[in-house]
């Protein structure tokens, strides 16, 4: 089932002269099954929407629905859906506190009553969902890297068997080859069990090569909701509010500008590779019928 929010507005230090709108009128559907990149600048407010999705946080005005449901009735279950919805901070080894892995990942799906066998089974099937090789299993989590740790961190929340995945800022600090490797992992684990996932990133590349849909918020509100080609057609609009089209966007839009015929819409490398490679291609024959 969907998340419906439904004018949702938050308002820190609500009648104090320090009152700050974070959220005005937030109206969304987060479907099943979609892999959705959330953006804006510092302050836009991303973050504070994502702790509304699962309750940490309460609106100050409108309604969340989950499963049809609104969480902020009185009788609504929110352990359950913590356990539906899972939320990875923007420093997941913030989450990290057992002495091994295998028992940090363990701790969730132990707070839902299960067996020890159940229990156990779901933190393995975790583990190997993120990629982690058994090695590392009953290794102190402080111990790992910094990529290893986000990893953990995921997987104690993937034990809990989530549909919903929100990752804020998953790849902060990380290398390249890190945030790769880790966006590469979710992107794997969404196709082959289908969970939803809600990326909040601050890099438009990564958000062009993985996401169905981008969400942009400025001051509070959605600015643009749609397809990342749609979304980042409107780069000087982003520019504006602090932010910007994928890179290899602008080097395509300086090779149509130089008389190159290539499109100036391309959003991820992949995509510029295939246009370079068609427009030699293309040229190559044209000179050979000459």
């Amino acid at each position: 089932m969907p998340i419906i929010l439904d004018k949702v507005s938050h308002i820190y230090g609500e009648d104090t002269t320090m009152a700050v709108k974070a959220l005005d009128k937030i109206s969304l559907v987060i479907p099943d099954g979609q892999f959705i990149g959330l953006i804006g600048h510092t302050g836009s407010g991303k973050s504070t929407l994502v702790q509304h999705l699962n309750g940490l946080m309460r609106p100050t005005s409108g309604n969340i629905y989950f499963n049809g449901q609104d969480i902020d009735e009185s009788d609504f279950d929110k352990k359950m859906l913590r356990s539906k919805i899972g939320l990875v901070f923007q420093y997941p080894e913030h989450q990290l506190f057992e002495t091994d892995v295998f028992s940090d990942v363990c701790f969730g799906p132990k707070n839902l009553g299960l067996s020890k066998k159940e229990i156990e089974l779901r933190a393995y099937e975790a583990l190997k969902l993120v990629g982690l090789e058994d090695e590392y299993f009953y290794q102190s989590p402080f111990d790992l890297s910094g990529g290893q740790k986000r990893r953990v961190a995921i997987a104690g929340v993937l034990a809990m068997k989530p549909d919903v995945l929100i990752l804020d800022e998953p790849t902060a600090g990380l290398d390249p080859k890190g945030r790769d490797e880790i966006l590469d992992q979710i992107l794997k684990l969404k196709v082959e069990t289908g969970i939803t996932v809600l990326l909040v990133s601050h890099s438009m590349d990564d958000v062009a090569k993985y996401v169905d849909r981008i969400i942009v918020m400025n001051r509070g509100s959605i600015l643009y909701d749609d397809i990342p080609k749609e979304v980042f057609k409107h780069y000087q609009e982003l520019e504006a509010i602090g932010l910007a089209a994928p890179q290899v966007t602008y080097i395509m839009k300086e090779l149509r500008d130089h008389g190159y015929d290539v499109s100036d819409e391309i959003t991820t490398i992949e995509e510029a590779k295939r246009a370079i490679k068609n427009y030699f291609t293309k040229l190559a024959a044209m000179q050979r019928e000459r």
